[in-house]
């Protein structure tokens, strides 16, 4: 049996690719969301809790993670970034992989990987699909999130590449900048294309 195609899905905050995750999902195509994957690694009972509680002491608790007090201990420490990063990366990496035997017998599927560029994450992967939208419309449906401000907004844009960038380095560009059954017919063609 041979494996499937491997398409790494990612763009950037406000882009809409969890919308896009979800269109290849309703077309069958099984979706693998890292983001997901670590939520539940660190969520009540989570598998990463014991190590992220013994690296950073506090912030962990009977909810799992404590975001707020782990964030301000890894947020504008580079080395407190990566010891976090050496203790998510692999586990993520273990539960990727069961998912990908799981699904051997699939044409395709989808690893939805936000910062697929920014933590090097290409190898592997058959091909990149960048969702993208322009800034004026990212900008608005960053900020219509609760809690945003334009201050987190670029603190976030400065620690992801930019969109021309990924957008270069992408074999596909999905587009969410227009209506939603656009973009759904873009990805249906997409789907077509690497499965035929």
């Amino acid at each position: 049996m041979s494996r499937p195609k491997i398409l790494g899905l990612t763009g950037s905050i406000g882009m809409g690719k969890s919308t896009v995750a979800e269109m290849f999902a309703e077309l069958g195509v099984p979706v693998f969301d890292a983001d997901a994957c670590v939520h539940r690694l660190q969520g009540p009972h989570g598998a990463l809790l014991g190590p992220i509680e013994a690296e950073f002491p506090g912030t962990t608790g009977p909810a799992g993670v404590d975001r707020a007090a782990l964030g301000a201990k890894v947020f504008g420490d580079d080395g407190a970034m990566k010891r976090l990063e050496a203790i998510v990366h692999p586990a993520v990496a273990a539960e990727r992989e069961a998912f990908l035997i799981e699904h051997i017998g699939s044409p395709l599927v989808v690893f939805d990987i936000p910062l697929l560029f920014e933590t090097h994450r290409e190898a592997g992967l058959d091909a990149i699909a960048v969702v993208s939208a322009g800034f004026e419309t990212q900008r608005a449906r960053v900020l219509a999130r609760r809690g945003m401000t334009p201050e987190r907004f670029a603190e976030i844009l400065a620690r992801q590449l930019p969109d021309a960038e990924k957008r270069a380095r992408a074999d596909f560009v999905i587009d969410t900048g227009h209506s939603i059954a656009e973009t759904r017919k873009e990805v249906a063609r997409l789907v077509a294309e690497l499965t035929q």
